[in-house]
């Protein structure tokens, strides 16, 4: 099956990407309202969440550029120091701007 890439193709192709997304995302809410939450289960969904962060993070930290390596760093840093996710994504934003900027 092909789609031209046409306005109305592309329109199309959209239209079927958020019909997937929210047909995933609903689908996975009415399958866990079948599901009682025990303390194993909610811990398994807490590591699963980490787990998803860590697989895109660590390909960047070894693969990237040195913008990407001194945000990571940076924004690893100032959440252990401070322990606030905001201030950390912004200092890590900040030094990835800075790092691509003088390089």
């Amino acid at each position: 099956m092909t789609i031209e890439t046409t306005t109305a193709g592309v329109l199309a192709l959209i239209a079927i990407m958020a019909l997937v997304t929210l047909v995933t995302r609903f689908g996975g809410v009415f399958a866990m309202s079948f599901v009682r939450i025990s303390p194993r289960i909610e811990s398994f969904i807490n590591t699963m969440a980490s787990s998803v962060l860590i697989a895109i993070v660590v390909p960047m930290a070894f693969s990237g550029d040195a913008g990407a390596v001194a945000a990571l760093s940076v924004t690893a840093v100032t959440m252990l120091a401070l322990r606030k996710p905001l201030p950390a994504i912004a200092a890590g934003i900040a030094a990835a701007g800075l790092v691509r900027y003088l390089f």
